[in-house]
């Protein structure tokens, strides 16, 4: 695994996990509503390694090509 593909792992890694802080957030702020996001997220991560389908991974692959596809469907 080359230094792109790296840091395309930690760039998905950060952004699930904000989308996580940001779910309790707003279900702390505004209601436990907010808290599906959460489970989405969770639910997307469970089943991503069955389906090879990660929305994340998909639009960083768009963003970063000069990278290896990872979770691309293959």
């Amino acid at each position: 695994m080359n230094q792109k593909d790296i840091i395309k792992v930690r760039v998905h890694d950060g952004i699930v996990g904000l989308l996580y802080l940001g779910s309790i957030a707003l279900a702390n702020q505004f209601g436990l509503d907010w808290i599906w996001v959460a489970v989405g997220v969770a639910v997307l991560q469970i089943i991503s390694p069955f389906t090879k389908f990660c929305p994340v991974y998909t639009i960083l692959n768009k963003v970063m090509p000069d990278s290896n596809p990872i979770q691309n469907g293959k």
